[in-house]
């Protein structure tokens, strides 16, 4: 179900964020996904795209071919540089990607392994992409002190590559480098004055969404994740990592994004191994549930992988900033949640869209309504080439939402009522077929799996 986006009003949304439904290879999908109690694997864009038609879906989906998932199929997980013939086989499954219907690449580059990639490795692979007309889209490597290099060597990779560049969630992280999204804005302004076309994305959350092991310096992880967990139980080396954590700034830091305080850092989700009280809990209340101290709880949390945490890194400022550039969208950084198989979550993947208009229209003003509506439709879909979809006008397609202006709010906040979802979308059309009628959720799949234009 799709409902958590569904009910924001949002008829087509982009999946891949450095990782992606496709490549795969038999090691990164060990373990198949079960669909309606069917067991389905896949390899390609081609065959995913194909089981997905199957099934039905019940909103559009946009692909992009994810970096990091093409290193794991060709490289896995660990701190290596592709050698020639590598490089070539991770073209090709990029050239296939694009082939099959992608839009473009992305990367997430704090996260090992897509952290281990090298500039020229992306320029290179977004090449490829560039030849059938894609975009790059990236979740920077850097968002805090080096935010501004790290939007030059986004730029670089879209120059190289010729292709047009898109920065995921923009944001400045930790209160020292608040000021910096001033500097960012009119970096990206430079650049697109300059002829580079250059968009960006914002969520309407000063907190964020994060693994709790990115904590750690990814130099960590360079021998593989499994590998570095394993040793974690040594309290000689969480002495050290604990030491480095507190004192040092050259590298994405979030403890220090966040104040230095285990307090600013919200656990949303855990493994099936974790005590689930700890859900909903900051990192101290954490502590207490398992009955140690905030930095081994936060060491035990990391061991046991798959914690997600929301870091209170951001300020309101920095919003507004972003919100008055004309080229900043909205997203939700969130795939669609379900909150009878999910413990907890961002509330962003429930509320984006509706508070953009709850709040920096009708509280803050910020933004006209026709404004922040243009940044959720036509800005966003021109960026993914879907040019017969995001306006209303004759001869479009019919992916509309209908709203009372008054009423639209988001209901989802940090903590236990993090899934509540929005309120105030009357009716929602998706490809002409509704799917929300009166307020109530249709049982309806009308989405379709929107290729790149000329794709097989």
């Amino acid at each position: 179900s799709a409902e958590s986006k569904l009910r924001q009003g949002i008829t087509t949304y982009l999946s891949g964020e450095g990782g992606s439904p496709a490549p795969q290879s038999f090691e990164t999908q060990s373990t198949p996904l079960i669909i309606d109690g069917d067991t389905v694997r896949w390899r390609t864009y081609a065959e995913y795209f194909a089981i997905m038609e199957r099934f039905g879906i019940p909103i559009n989906v946009v692909h992009n071919v994810g970096l990091t998932q093409v290193r794991r199929v060709v490289l896995g997980e660990g701190d290596v540089q592709p050698t020639a013939a590598q490089l070539e086989e991770m073209k090709t499954l990029v050239r296939q990607a694009m082939e099959d219907g992608a839009v473009g690449t992305s990367t997430s580059l704090i996260y090992p392994p897509a952290v281990y990639a090298s500039t020229e490795e992306l320029i290179e692979l977004t090449r490829v992409a560039g030849e059938y007309g894609g975009v790059y889209f990236t979740h920077m490597r850097n968002e805090s002190h080096a935010v501004l290099e790290a939007i030059r060597e986004a730029i670089t990779i879209g120059e190289a590559a010729g292709v047009p560049v898109h920065i995921y969630h923009l944001k400045a992280a930790g209160q020292d480098n608040w000021p910096l999204m001033t500097e960012a804005l009119a970096l990206i302004d430079s650049a697109r004055a300059g002829g580079m076309d250059v968009t960006a994305d914002i969520y309407p959350y000063i907190r964020n969404g994060i693994g709790l092991g990115s904590f750690l310096h990814p130099r960590h992880y360079a021998e593989g994740t499994d590998a570095f967990l394993a040793m974690l139980s040594d309290s000689e080396l969480r002495g050290r990592l604990r030491q480095e954590v507190e004192s040092t700034s050259d590298w994405e830091n979030w403890y220090r994004h966040v104040g230095m305080d285990w307090n600013n850092v919200l656990i949303v989700a855990t493994s099936d191994s974790v005590d689930p009280n700890v859900i909903n809990r900051s990192i101290v209340g954490a502590a207490e549930v398992l009955g140690t101290d905030p930095w081994n709880a936060f060491f035990d949390l990391v061991q046991a992988g798959g914690v997600s945490v929301n870091p209170q890194s951001m300020n309101e400022e920095q919003k507004w900033q972003a919100l008055r550039a004309d080229f900043v969208m909205i997203d939700t950084d969130a795939s669609p949640v379900n909150p009878a198989t999910t413990a907890s979550s961002h509330p962003r993947a429930f509320g984006a869209f509706p508070r953009v208009i709850a709040k920096y229209v009708r509280e803050d003003s910020v933004l006209t309504l026709e404004d922040a509506v243009r940044r959720m439709s036509s800005l966003a879909a021109h960026r993914l080439g879907l040019y017969t979809r995001g306006v209303v006008a004759p001869g479009m397609i019919a992916d509309l939402v209908v709203f009372d202006e008054g009423e639209l709010r988001d209901e989802a906040d940090f903590g236990a009522d993090a899934m509540q979802y929005a309120l105030g979308v009357d009716y929602l059309l998706v490809n002409g077929t509704l799917v929300i009628d009166d307020g109530q959720l249709m049982e309806s799949r009308p989405g379709r799996l929107l290729k790149r234009t000329g794709s097989r």
